[in-house]
């Protein structure tokens, strides 16, 4: 039985291993086989749609979760521009910090 069905359609966000790395993926759940999920994200490349499409085996995965994360280039944008201005004050402070002169 297919235990991420009823994901399919859906944008996730997905934290699995590969070998001693943990990575996370986010896309859109493609198909879920029973032994491994189908991930697919889709780009515009040169005025060409591009898709790349990846398999995740169920004993690499860790965590599915529904993603909140934008899914096209602009809204990416729009969301990193707000990030920036909410820049917290730790890392303001740490990028205006000086290396130590010998």
């Amino acid at each position: 039985m297919a235990q991420y069905s009823n994901l399919i359609g859906r944008r996730v966000e997905v934290e699995y291993r590969a070998g001693d790395v943990l990575l996370t993926a986010t896309g859109k759940m493609a198909a879920d086989t029973g032994k491994s999920i189908f991930l697919e994200e889709h780009s515009d490349q040169k005025g060409k749609t591009k898709t790349f499409r990846w398999e995740i085996p169920y004993p690499c995965i860790l965590s599915v979760a529904q993603s909140v994360a934008p899914a096209n280039a602009s809204e990416q944008r729009d969301a990193g521009e707000s990030s920036k201005s909410e820049q917290s004050p730790v890392r303001a402070n740490f990028l205006k910090t000086r290396p130590h002169q010998i």
